[in-house]
């Protein structure tokens, strides 16, 4: 089992920041004429801004790669791996990597950069716009053994963007159950990226696993920390809260500044 929230981000309740790529070689926005530079570079300006501001931890996602895949191509494993060994020496927190939706890519890539995580829909089958999203977490868990990623820890999105679950079973079953797999964390997501993660899924999630760490995924307000173990934020941190604009330094401070104010049990306006 990898370690507790607080022994890898340093505090209760983190805020682990959203690094988001440039369209990495292979996709439809991909620039190629420009290359991997302008990427690299985009990474280490908003990498700067986001740990001046103080966020407990990173994670690195292939955001732009719209429209996204269930099954990425070794040229994106590639570029991630790439962009974050050239940001490397300044990466001064825990850090995460995400291969939308690829778990096994992503595991690979953290493996070879020295992730601490990684966030995918690990269990589950679900209806989503990009098909039938059904992940094998047994062969996924034998992969990250068989390349020696057992201290990566697996945050587990039960809740995928884009999709919905096949099935009735609940938000708390199926979140007792990924635990039980052998998830590290859950996630609960809202509907699409940048919209806020349902209070009411959350509230359930965290009923249901009082010793598993439940952390806010989508659309996060620093108030939210009232209720989750931790939050992953992305758009709130960007200029005019825009997915796609650089990291805005006044708005990841301020957010950052109202988090810590919330973990400590402050109104926060």
């Amino acid at each position: 089992m990898s370690p507790a929230l607080h022994d890898l981000f340093g505090v209760s309740k983190p805020i682990i920041a959203m690094v988001h790529l440039r369209a990495l070689p292979g996709r439809p926005r991909h620039d190629r004429e420009a290359g991997m530079r302008p990427i690299t570079e985009a990474v280490a300006r908003d990498l700067a801004a986001l740990q001046d501001a103080g966020v407990d931890g990173l994670l690195f996602c292939n955001e732009a790669d719209l429209p996204y895949r269930l099954s990425v191509g070794p040229e994106a494993a590639a570029a991630m791996a790439a962009v974050i060994g050239e940001v490397g020496r300044e990466i001064r927190r825990p850090f995460g990597v995400d291969l939308v939706w690829d778990p096994v890519a992503s595991l690979a890539v953290a493996r070879a950069t020295g992730a601490s995580f990684v966030r995918e829909v690990f269990t589950g089958v679900y209806e989503s716009d990009l098909g039938i999203m059904r992940p094998d977490f047994g062969s996924i868990a034998a992969y990250r053994a068989g390349i020696g990623a057992e201290s990566v820890a697996l945050f587990a999105n039960i809740t995928p963007e884009f999709a919905s679950s096949l099935g009735p079973r609940t938000i708390t079953e199926r979140a007792r159950s990924a635990v039980f797999l052998g998830v590290d964390a859950v996630l609960i997501s809202g509907p699409i990226t940048g919209t806020p993660t349902d209070i009411a899924e959350l509230r359930a999630a965290k009923a249901a696993l009082p010793a598993a760490p439940v952390l806010a995924n989508t659309g996060v307000t620093a108030e939210i920390l009232a209720v989750a173990d931790g939050a992953i934020v992305g758009t709130t941190l960007k200029r005019g809260a825009v997915t796609w604009n650089p990291v805005d330094h006044g708005r990841a401070a301020a957010f950052m500044e109202a988090a810590r104010r919330a973990r400590e049990g402050a109104v926060v306006g």
